[in-house]
């Protein structure tokens, strides 16, 4: 990774660009190899999928011990705000972190976030000492909201949860990037391909969180590894100021000088 580029998440520096989900892997060991793969520092986690004293969860902590991440706990499932609320303030004593991904779901085919819920729900959790991260739509309005309501991330989706379309609107998230320059942002959901991450990068993204992308691919260890690439190169493309394009050819050889100038 581009280790003299950290990217700071609620005065946390970290040098990965990439967040992993910990869902629907083949097995706790593969799960362990796609993290060590990937390089990441932050994984996911479901308060409902691990239970802080249940011995089910006994094995999720010993390999999170093992690995060495951070964890972010999400409000996953979660259909208004005062469920979201009660999960997050859960979660916080489960998992002894005030970190949390915020979801608040409003509709059951594209998994899109109840815009309205969420702001209410990010309000009362930013307030109560929660460093909130909101799975949102790439709607301005809304994420000046959730600004206005405490949160200093923003998660915006290229595409509806586990579809792997890439990015749906382009436009959208370039004009996210544009208005909210000195926010962090993170693609959440909908990359399916490395090169998806790839291009969110060269936008300015500054992470990208991945899950079903990588747990459901025919070898989940090489894809995270693969992502991590493609978030490494989209990263420095970004850097480095890609040239601008053009409606007309360039040559890319100087006119001048050719050898049979003289012979014309």
């Amino acid at each position: 990774m581009i280790h003299d580029d950290p990217v700071t998440l609620y005065d946390v520096a970290l040098s990965s660009r990439l967040l992993l989900g910990t869902a629907r892997y083949s097995s706790p060991a593969i799960l362990a190899e796609a993290i060590r793969g990937s390089g990441c520092e932050i994984v996911t986690v479901s308060l409902r999928r691990e239970a802080g004293g249940a011995r089910a969860g006994e094995a999720f902590w010993s390999l999170i011990r093992d690995v060495g991440v951070r964890v972010l706990p999400n409000t996953a499932g979660c259909r208004t705000a005062k469920e979201a609320i009660a999960t997050a303030q859960m979660a916080r004593e489960v998992f002894a972190t005030d970190w949390i991904k915020l979801e608040v779901i409003g509709e059951e085919d594209t998994l899109q976030p109840d815009v309205f819920g969420l702001v209410e729900a990010a309000r009362a959790l930013a307030d109560d000492g929660f460093k909130v991260f909101p799975y949102t739509t790439d709607d301005l309005v809304v994420a000046e909201k959730l600004l206005d309501a405490g949160c200093r991330v923003l998660m915006p989706w290229a595409a509806p949860i586990g579809s792997g379309r890439g990015v749906n609107d382009a436009f959208a998230l370039r004009a996210l990037r544009a208005h909210f320059p000195d926010t962090p942002l993170i693609v959440d959901a909908g990359l399916g391909a490395p090169s998806h991450a790839a291009l969110v990068m060269e936008m300015g993204y500054d992470a990208v969180l991945l899950n079903t992308a990588v747990s459901r691919a025919g070898d989940p260890v090489l894809m995270a590894r693969a992502f991590a690439l493609a978030i490494e190169a989209g990263r420095a493309g970004f850097r480095a100021q890609p040239m601008t394009p053009r409606d007309m050819a360039e040559p890319s050889t100087p006119l001048i000088g050719r050898p049979f100038d003289r012979l014309a």
